[in-house]
């Protein structure tokens, strides 16, 4: 889903720089194709990295943002992954990183941040460009986008 509201539009920020602090160069922000989507997603020289990010205005009782992403969004986030190493052609490893962010509600101010490097590993294969050989067909906006065998 795109960023709307003032939560999540101030943690994506946020995330963003906590990854350029380690290094990291943004190269998408809430990439999307057909009904799939990834909130950043940044590189370095050796790896490719999916980002969900969770901002929220209190931590809902005992569970922290990063703790509402369930193994639904996981499968979403790694099928995404896998049409944009698909389409993009990307030789790096991929790696899925949560990061959790509470803004105060009224000053706006960043009160916790926490970055899960490798916060999970897909259940489901990552297809690669040399390990995947069938075909395959994305809808991306108003065009399609495939490959055929």
């Amino acid at each position: 889903m795109f960023v709307t509201h003032p939560i999540g539009i101030i943690g994506e920020e946020e995330a963003v720089k906590m990854l350029e602090a380690k290094g990291f160069r943004i190269k998408e922000h809430n990439w999307r194709m057909g009904h799939l989507e990834v909130d950043l997603i940044a590189e370095n020289k050796k790896e490719i990295v999916f980002v969900e990010v969770k901002a929220r205005t209190s931590d809902y009782g005992d569970k922290m943002p990063e703790e509402y992403v369930d193994e639904d969004k996981k499968r979403r986030i790694t099928a995404a992954a896998n049409a944009y190493i698909k389409y993009h052609k990307v030789e790096k490893l991929p790696r899925f990183d949560i990061i959790g962010i509470i803004v105060h509600p009224d000053t706006k101010e960043i009160l916790y941040r926490n970055h899960l490097e490798n916060a999970f590993v897909p259940r489901q294969r990552t297809i690669s460009q040399s390990s995947y050989s069938g075909t395959w067909k994305w809808g991306h906006r108003n065009h399609t986008i495939g490959r055929k065998k």
